[in-house]
């Protein structure tokens, strides 16, 4: 029971690790940040490392190399996922493989942590169940907070664009910020919390075939989501692939924000996924 407890817990840790370090990837992967690559390349190597550990503890206590079932496989196919990408990200230098590779390889570390078949115990696959909604909402409400900062970056952008236009010069115009800061301050937010969302609809996802199998896949909360993450996905792409700037991108990431309110605050009553919300 100890040993099931503790390798939990490390599961857990594994979890929160790779889903910083695909963040770092993923902000890498936008502005080619090398520190934020070095930093996602050693937070994967921990998670390499645990995963490791426990790969050579669970053959040592069943005897066994473990692939033998659906939830050793998992477990198996995430750190051959998980090697391949350190040494694509170390021989190779491809940012786009390594971070759509550490995206199917964190699906799989989800999926394998947090299905109940793991778990001896229904007191132990209810908790885990709970902690996973818990991750799901705190990564979805911590990606709305810099969606919303990066809106009142765009506001403040449309209201200096505006003043300068009228060639209003005051003071009050100086402390807004001039707009290439402002207009870089929105993007780097909206780079956070892309990833913070998307990380967040997995977990969803995994928390409904868990716990609500009986909700639709096209139950409305699921489908703005997926449309809010498509629209922020849009932002960055026209930011930097098609060189987007000032106020037409400003205006879309304000259009933006009004999907963030209605699915925060009107999608859920009218949605089975969110029912405690109703």
């Amino acid at each position: 029971m100890l040993f099931e407890q503790g390798m939990t817990r490390i599961h857990e840790l594994m979890v929160i690790l790779y889903a910083i370090s695909i963040m770092l990837y993923f902000i890498d992967f936008l502005n080619q940040n090398r520190k934020a690559n070095k930093v996602a390349f050693w937070l994967l190597s921990i998670v390499w490392v645990l995963q490791t550990i426990f790969l050579f503890l669970y053959m040592k206590q069943t005897g066994r190399f473990p692939v033998l079932t659906l939830f050793e496989g998992l477990y198996f196919y995430a750190w051959v996922l998980i090697t391949l990408s350190l040494v694509i990200n170390k021989l190779l230098r491809m940012d786009f493989t390594v971070f759509f590779t550490n995206m199917i390889g964190f699906i799989i570390m989800v999926i394998h942590t947090f299905a109940p078949v793991q778990v001896a115990s229904d007191a132990m696959a209810e908790k885990l169940v709970s902690e996973l909604l818990m991750i799901h909402i705190t990564m979805a409400i911590l990606s709305y907070g810099a969606f919303s900062l990066s809106f009142i970056f765009s506001a403040l952008y449309l209201l200096q664009y505006r003043l300068l236009k009228l060639k209003k010069w005051s003071q009050r115009l100086w402390r807004l910020g001039d707009l290439q800061k402002l207009e870089t301050l929105s993007y780097i937010l909206n780079a956070i919390g892309v990833p913070v969302l998307l990380i967040s609809l997995i977990l969803g996802l995994m928390w409904k075939v868990v716990k609500l199998p009986e909700v639709s896949w096209f139950d409305v909360k699921i489908i703005t989501s997926v449309v809010l993450l498509a629209v922020y996905s849009s932002f960055l792409y026209l930011k930097v692939r098609k060189e987007m700037v000032g106020k037409p991108l400003a205006l879309l990431n304000s259009a933006a924000f009004l999907i963030v309110l209605i699915n925060f605050f009107l999608v859920s009553r009218f949605s089975s996924f969110h029912f405690w919300y109703a």
